[in-house]
């Protein structure tokens, strides 16, 4: 975890519908087709009929409903949209005998279920229902390469210096069974239906070419539940990424994405924009995820007063504002002291280690679901945050901030790194494309 903010899903993902005569013979297929051509989706009576045509007395899909991710954009989404409620995390491993042909057939079909089901259409083939009466919910559905993907398919000299393992960290307590995965895929929603929705089709996609790694399931809270927009919580109670880098901030796209140069040094050639970003052409307006499943210590955690928790954060449990004074988005001052001349902001406080400022600038775009798998048999929770942050170089970003929250963070006492993941995240699929298309046809 670490102190940045995380962009806010808005309360509603479009303009709210208003309700109108449902038209007769119009399907939720070809309203939400004709929305997708112009970015929006048309909030008539008609959106809420599922696949068919709708009832006499259809009422309008609901704001959250009706929010409407495009597939075929610069970067694939799910990376810079706002928290979603609903997420679920899923690696595959190829089949035995499977490789390249099978991958590239494998990413096609997944490719154009996204695409339907991002629109709000049912999948093409033996489509479950189980979102027929939903809206796309601002569904996203993301792909990306594990480091074993490019040995299975004979594409070694295409795979990124950055997808090199992570290291070791003395917080790691990995099962290597829940970790990494030759395919990873995310998928995010409004709705929980709609997710598990987009869930069982992508697993029954890959038939016999791949097979279940492991699978996560996450939550956030759901956007309309507050009063007003805010940064999220997390289930130690914490408003959690307060500091994360905005996609308004003039440096946003080169700390999170691969230069989309790279894309000019051509197939097997090295150009000097290529030989800076240390990245292949395929990787052009690419991104990298570090997943991990971190589970907290909530017993230990809620024995502490709240001013112990404060003190382990170095920030205000309440609204998030530094220790040192004013609001959420107040400048920390490292340097403040009390009466008794000490730092205001302990010295191995979770918001002064993750700091940019104090890791040489590294930051990344933090994304996580909460999580809670059950209650053991002694009475204990697991529950926790399943990890995502994107960067455009995970040794510069993930790795920077885990080193130094390695050495002395006070938090690494109600935590424990459980899962671990690293990916490749290529470029949006133009009109036309599959997502890992010039990987895989290069």
């Amino acid at each position: 975890m670490s102190d940045q903010t995380l962009p806010q899903a808005p309360e509603t993902s479009g303009k709210s519908p208003s309700p109108q005569t449902p038209t007769a013979g119009l399907t939720r297929r070809k309203l939400l087709g004709t929305a997708g051509a112009t970015g929006l989706v048309v909030g008539t009576a008609g959106g809420a009929a599922g696949y068919a045509a709708a009832p006499e007395q259809a009422t309008p899909l609901s704001s959250i409903g009706s929010g409407q991710e495009m597939f075929h954009v610069k970067h694939q989404p799910g990376i810079t949209q706002g928290l979603q409620a609903r997420g679920h995390l899923i690696a595959f491993d190829l089949a035995a005998g499977a490789g390249r042909k099978d991958a590239a057939a494998l990413l096609r079909r997944w490719s154009e279920t996204a695409r339907r089901l991002m629109a709000g259409e049912a999948a093409k083939d033996d489509d479950t229902d189980v979102a027929r009466d939903a809206g796309p919910s601002s569904l996203t559905i993301t792909f990306g390469f594990g480091h074993s993907f490019f040995a299975r398919t004979g594409l070694e000299k295409q795979r990124p210096v950055a997808l090199d393992p992570l290291p070791d960290f003395s917080s790691d307590q990995l099962d290597t069974s829940r970790s990494n995965g030759d395919l990873w895929v995310q998928i995010g929603a409004n709705d929980a239906l709609v997710a598990f929705h987009a869930l069982r089709a992508i697993q029954k996609d890959a038939g016999r070419a791949a097979k279940v790694r492991w699978q996560m399931n996450g939550f956030n809270r759901t956007p309309g539940a507050t009063a007003h927009p805010m940064t999220a919580r997390n289930l130690m109670g914490q408003i959690d990424g307060t500091r994360n880098p905005k996609p308004t901030e003039a440096d946003f796209t080169k700390r999170i994405f691969v230069p989309e140069s790279v894309a000019d040094s051509g197939s097997g050639s090295e150009s000097e924009s290529e030989s800076e970003s240390n990245d292949p052409a395929w990787m052009a307006n690419g991104s990298y995820a570090v997943v991990r499943r971190i589970r907290m210590l909530l017993d230990d955690w809620e024995q502490l007063s709240t001013h112990a928790q404060e003190q382990v954060i170095g920030r205000r449990k309440s609204d998030g504002a530094p220790l040192t004074g004013g609001g959420e988005t107040t400048e920390m001052d490292l340097e403040k002291t009390d009466a008794n001349g000490d730092l205001v902001v302990p010295i191995n406080a979770h918001a002064r280690i993750t700091r940019p400022d104090q890791n040489g600038g590294a930051a990344m775009l933090r994304r996580p679901f909460s999580y809670h798998d059950g209650i053991d048999a002694d009475g204990v929770p697991d529950a926790g945050l399943l990890f995502v942050c994107w960067q455009a170089d995970p040794l510069r970003g993930f790795v920077t901030v885990q080193r130094k929250l390695d050495r002395g963070d006070a938090l690494s006492k109600y935590i424990r790194h459980e899962s671990s993941g690293l990916f490749a995240v290529p470029g949006g699929a133009a009109e036309g494309e599959y997502v890992g298309q010039r990987l895989l046809e290069g």
